[in-house]
C-alpha cells in the first residue's frame, strides 16, 4: 500500500526540473532517488515517470498520484495543524518567500527571532526578487513589494512604502539637479531589474497639479541586485528610483540626496500575501502575520 511519505516524495520530484535536483533538494544522492521512485512503482505496477528522458515528465498515472497526492498531503497537513492548535502550540513548518534585499535586512532576523520564541517551529525561507507564482501555494506567507498582478491571494498590508528617485552629492555636484521628469533623459539612470516590471518606465504624479507624466529612461548600468544599483548611485554612477525602505537611511545621512521631491511615485507597499482565509489559518502562520506587523509599525527605515 502507498504511504504518504511516497506521496510526498511523488509531489517533490514533481515540483523539480530533474532527479538530481529533486535528490539535492532532499538531501540525498540521485541512486538514492531512483532506487526509491523504482520501489514505488514496482508496489504500485505502474510507471510513474516518462522514460528515457533528462528532463521529469510524469506519465498519465504518475499526474494521477501527484495530484490526487496533493489533495491527501494538504488534507494530512491540515489535520496535524489542527492537532497542534489544540494543543496551542506553533510548531510544524513554516514556508516564507520573501524579496532578496528586504528579506535579508527584516525578515530573516525576525524569523530567527521566532524560531527562537518558538523551538518546536521548523522554517523554510527563500529569497527571490522574481518569484514563481505558479508554485506560490509551495509557501505559507509570501512577502511581496511592488505592483501585483496576482488578485487571488489574501492581502495584508503591514508597512507603506514610497517609491523616491535619489543621487549621491557628488553626482549632484557634478550633474546638477534635475528639475522635471523630463530632465532625466539628460542624466545618467541606473535600473532595477525585479518582479518582471517594465522597470525603465518611470511613472511620476505632479504633487501640485495631480498630472500624470511618464519617463522612458534609457540605463547606463542596471542590475537585478538592489544593493548593487544603490552602491553604484552612493558611489556617484547615476540616478536610482528604490524603496524607501531601502534609501531612507542613506537619505538620512547624507550619502543619497532625493531628487523631484515635488513628484510622487507610484507606492510599493510591504504586503504579505496568504492562500487561506484568518480563520483558517495555524497558529504559526497568524503568530508570524502579527510579528511583522508589530515590528514593522512603525517602520524601522524611518
Amino acid at each position: 500500500m502507498i504511504t504518504s511519505e511516497d506521496l510526498r516524495f511523488i509531489v517533490t520530484i514533481a515540483s523539480h526540473r530533474t532527479l538530481a535536483d529533486a535528490a539535492r533538494a532532499m538531501n540525498i544522492t540521485p541512486p538514492s532517488v531512483t532506487l526509491r521512485l523504482q520501489h514505488i512503482e514496482r508496489k504500485l505496477s505502474v510507471t510513474l515517470i516518462q522514460r528515457p528522458s533528462r528532463i521529469v515528465s510524469l506519465t498519465e498515472e504518475g499526474q494521477l498520484l501527484h495530484d490526487k497526492g496533493v489533495v491527501i498531503l494538504r488534507g494530512l497537513d491540515e489535520l496535524q495543524e489542527q492537532i497542534d492548535e489544540r494543543k496551542e502550540q506553533v510548531c510544524g513548518t513554516l514556508r516564507v518567500l520573501a524579496p532578496l534585499g528586504f528579506g535579508n535586512d527584516y525578515v530573516a532576523p525576525l524569523l530567527g527571532e521566532y524560531k527562537s520564541q518558538h523551538p518546536q517551529l521548523d522554517i523554510e525561507l527563500e529569497l527571490s526578487d522574481n518569484p514563481n507564482w505558479s508554485s506560490h501555494h509551495k509557501w505559507d506567507i509570501i512577502i511581496y513589494i511592488g505592483a501585483l498582478n496576482d488578485s487571488s491571494l489574501k492581502m495584508i498590508t503591514l508597512a507603506s512604502n514610497q517609491r523616491y528617485i535619489c543621487a549621491s552629492p557628488k553626482y549632484v555636484q557634478e550633474m546638477g539637479y534635475p528639475d522635471t521628469p523630463q530632465d532625466l533623459t539628460k542624466h545618467q539612470c541606473i535600473a532595477l531589474r525585479e518582479n518582471n516590471e517594465d522597470v525603465t518606465l518611470w511613472q511620476f504624479t505632479d504633487g501640485s497639479n495631480g498630472k500624470h507624466e511618464v519617463m522612458r529612461i534609457t540605463p547606463s548600468l542596471a542590475s537585478n541586485e538592489g544593493r548593487v544599483i544603490k552602491d553604484w548611485a552612493r558611489a556617484g554612477l547615476g540616478i536610482i528610483m528604490r524603496s524607501e525602505w531601502d534609501v531612507q537611511p542613506q537619505i538620512n545621512n547624507g550619502e543619497l540626496i532625493r531628487l523631484l521631491p515635488n513628484y510622487l511615485l507610484p507606492d510599493a507597499n510591504i504586503v504579505a500575501l496568504l492562500g487561506s482565509q484568518e480563520k483558517e489559518r495555524s497558529a504559526r502562520i497568524s503568530g508570524f502575520i502579527e510579528l511583522l506587523k508589530e515590528r514593522l509599525s512603525p517602520a524601522p527605515w524611518q
